[in-house]
């Protein structure tokens, strides 16, 4: 078998220049004489012949030109006619032989340009070889495709009839899909072999492009007929029904109407019924199919819900109203005094017709903050049951977007009106109780503040125009009351909180906790027990120690766990046959059902397993977010020779607790001498000062008096007195500033045991807001200068302890 080989013969010709056109072996093209360029190598061709005396036909060469510059590839075309083209012009008709690539330029007759070329010739192997004859076969299946889609059933006989393969891959110089820069990579292909497979790549990548347009206008041609056909069906539809309507005498009735008639027929105020007419304007106007529809009849729905003129009446039977804030929780004076007041002021307003003064009523908006299970969120059923009116929750915690409060707009799929319109919606009344759960817990992102949305809703100065994203009508709230329940008072927005009447909730006292343990959680519990009255019987003494010892809280959640759990013991033990009903549970019996105490007071210890068993560590009061809690506050001295000068803090402080030990040490360093203290161990070892519980992060400045206990007691020897716990700012002279929460901190004392509190000369008029049964078992000194607490702390030592020691 001869294998496949290229060879060259050399060639000198006349140049006719394609402008943006190629021509391809085995075509024939006519060309225009008129062009001179044309005719200058026509003419030059002619000439070469018959000097030549050959018999042989002027031969050209046909040269693409690209933007003016010349391809390295040419064809060798022999000038078959001369005469005139369709249109009368003079023309030559070139038949395409074979490729030449360009050498140098030459010389010869006449005007046209002259090249020297190599004659490429093909040779190609016969038989093909079983790959080569595989993509013949392969070209020709494509070719027949794309032709048979066009109609070209003629030449899809003549490209069948091509066996040779260079012929087959020029033939695709016909095809018209293809670009400029791919028939240039066709005619400087040299190989037929590589030229056929690069012409059968191109054919396959064009039909792929033409399954996809074809597949696409199918799709959208579908799409058309569909809506057509919809169109086509709605109409008839609506043919159908009007021929309905009258058959059943109910001619020009439609949907639009009914919502034109129930508009009318609501008691709706004057701006909001304009409003609704022009939606029901808009309703009549709209097309079935058209989505605007769908969002007027959703806006209209929710505003014909609202209760726009619905009010409950007040209860103005002020005793009344005070005997079930009473019955209902205990304690909580400040918050049942506000609520008696609001009432009476109401009273006295509706008695002499002054119920609306400047388009506002007599709203009002409360803050209750406090910590966890002191009764807030039950609180607002009982303000509600109360005043009469309905009751509706609404929980913030977690609420990150701005229109939960105010509303979507009606452009966007799905929108609703805000959490304040729905509540309204829910409770059927212009006046309920609206409770803000949580409103501390607001969060802020991309889609904005809702606290910064709550300040028009809180605000008594302008929530009585409120404007929905959603309704787009101005809503009356002034009516409402509203109570918003917080944690943390410092995470509440300052313009929010500005606009909200703040009440306190700091905790119950131990008598408090019995009482709402013996009245409210143990009958709920029982009867979640499945227990009945009287079978399980919890006398005072257990309650007490339940609060006292075995939960320790400002609130009462983990009392109630804790009476559940003695409940579901009982009632186990019954079931079991271990114990029979009825029972009385006493204070003895609790260790043997629920286990032991986990909160043991200071002073109830042995005074060696004390932590103020050793010099240097003193008991201070602090408030959290779950109320006053019980601080101890540690120091130690390094060894001179190990440990570096300097302070060291630890227990996870912030700048301001880390400011208040900078000013203790400060304070004994320049006044220690005063007080009899070795003070050069201050300058020559390092001090130590540690808060236990150091994942919990701390910080405020109630701690100094505390730190300067603690390091007094650390130079001098003498322990801090187990039953006293301090608070207080501390100067750098040894002025002791008066702090905040001194009411969560007395009570958090009562509760830990303690019963010798310190705090500053200047918060004894916060001691009106302590308890009265708090008082009477806490000895509160109140103290201007650090030298008298540590009077009152340090307990007298027989013989005084270096510090070294």
């Amino acid at each position: 078998m001869a294998a496949e080989s290229t060879s060259y013969t050399s060639l000198a010709l006349p140049v006719l220049p394609l402008d943006d056109e190629i021509v391809l072996p085995g075509m024939v093209v006519p060309f225009d004489l008129s062009d001179a360029e044309v005719r200058a190598a026509v003419e030059a061709a002619q000439a070469a012949a018959r000097s030549s005396g050959s018999s042989s036909k002027p031969k050209v060469l046909l040269v693409p030109r690209i933007d003016g510059t010349y391809a390295g590839m040419g064809v060798l075309g022999t000038v078959e006619q001369v005469g005139r083209l369709a249109d009368g012009d003079p023309g030559a008709l070139i038949r395409a032989r074979g490729r030449v690539r360009i050498g140098a330029g030459t010389t010869g007759p006449g005007a046209a340009l002259w090249v020297e070329g190599a004659r490429v010739d093909e040779t190609v192997p016969d038989p093909l070889p079983g790959a080569t004859a595989e993509l013949v076969k392969e070209y020709k299946a494509l070719a027949t495709s794309w032709l048979k889609k066009r109609g070209a059933w003629q030449v899809v006989d003549r490209v069948q009839q091509i066996d040779d393969v260079s012929a087959l891959a020029d033939n695709s110089g016909y095809s018209p899909f293809l670009t400029t820069e791919q028939k240039i990579q066709l005619l400087e292909t040299e190989d037929p072999t590589a030229r056929l497979k690069l012409a059968t790549e191109q054919l396959r990548e064009h039909l792929a492009e033409q399954d996809v347009a074809e597949s696409i206008a199918k799709d959208v041609q579908e799409g058309v007929d569909k809506q057509q056909r919809e169109f086509l069906l709605r109409r008839q539809l609506e043919a159908v029904r009007k021929e309905l309507r009258e058959l059943d005498g109910k001619e020009g009735e439609e949907e639009s109407d009914d919502y034109r008639a129930r508009v009318e027929a609501a008691d709706l105020p004057e701006n909001v019924r304009e409003a609704a007419l022009k939606e029901v304007e808009k309703l009549e106007r709209a097309s079935d199919q058209s989505p605007e529809g769908s969002w007027i009849r959703t806006w209209l729905d929710t505003v014909l819900e609202l209760p726009w003129n619905e009010r409950t009446e007040d209860e103005y039977d002020i005793k009344g109203a005070q005997e079930i804030l009473d019955a209902e929780h205990a304690g909580l004076q400040d918050v049942k005094e506000r609520i008696t007041e609001y009432l009476a002021v109401r009273k006295r307003r509706s008695d002499r017709g002054m119920g609306v003064v400047g388009g506002r009523r007599g709203g009002a908006v409360l803050a209750l903050v406090g910590p966890p299970g002191v009764g807030k969120t039950s609180l607002g059923e009982s303000v509600a049951h109360a005043m009469g009116r309905k009751f509706v929750r609404v929980a913030l915690g977690g609420v990150r977007d701005e229109a939960e409060i105010r509303g979507h707009r009606r452009t966007y799929v799905g929108a609703l009106p805000g959490r304040i319109v729905r509540a309204i919606k829910e409770a059927g009344s212009m006046n309920p109780v609206v409770l803000l759960d949580e409103i501390d817990k607001v969060g802020s992102d991309f889609r904005g503040d809702p606290a910064a949305a709550l300040l028009e809703v809180l605000d008594p100065a302008q929530n009585h125009t409120f404007r929905d994203h959603y309704l787009e009508v101005e809503l009356d709230l002034s009516d409402v009351v509203f109570l918003a329940t917080a944690n943390v008072l410092e995470a509440i927005p300052e313009a929010l909180l500005d606009r909200m009447e703040l009440v306190r909730l700091d905790g119950y006292t131990e008598d408090e906790k019995v009482v709402i343990a013996r009245d409210h959680l143990l009958p709920r519990q029982l009867e979640r027990a499945g227990l009945g009255d009287g079978e399980v019987t919890i006398d005072e003494g257990a309650l007490r120690k339940l609060a006292g010892e075995y939960t320790r809280e400002a609130g009462v959640r983990n009392l109630e766990r804790s009476v559940a759990r003695l409940l579901r013991k009982v009632a186990a033990q019954h079931e079991l046959g271990e114990r029979e009903l009825p029972f009385t549970v006493g204070a003895d019996e609790l260790r043997g059902l629920i286990g032991r105490p986990h909160h043991v007071p200071e002073s109830a210890q042995d005074p060696a397993e004390r932590r103020t068993a050793v010099p240097g560590v003193a008991t201070g009061l602090a408030v959290t977010g779950a109320g006053g809690d019980v601080l101890f506050v540690e120091a130690s001295l390094a060894d001179p020779e190990t440990g570096a000068a300097g302070l060291t803090l630890t227990g996870q402080l912030g700048d301001v607790m880390k400011e208040s030990a900078q000013i203790a040490l400060s304070f004994l360093r320049s006044r220690g001498a005063e007080l009899e203290l070795p003070v050069g161990d201050l300058k020559e070892r390092g001090v130590h000062i540690h808060f236990p519980a150091g994942a919990v992060p701390k910080d405020g400045p109630s701690a100094g008096v505390t730190m300067t206990t603690a390091l007094a007691s650390l130079l001098s020897g003498r322990l801090v007195r187990t039953d006293v716990a301090m608070t207080g700012e501390v100067s750098l002279t040894g002025r002791v500033l008066p702090i905040g929460g001194v009411k969560q901190k007395l009570l958090a004392a009562h509760r830990a045991g303690i019963t010798t509190v310190v705090i500053p000369k200047r918060n004894e008029p916060d001691l009106d807001d302590v308890p009265a049964e708090v008082l009477e078992k806490l000895d509160v000194h109140a103290v201007t200068d650090v030298r008298q607490a540590l009077e009152l702390a340090l307990a007298p030592a027989e013989v005084r302890v270096p510090a070294a020691a």
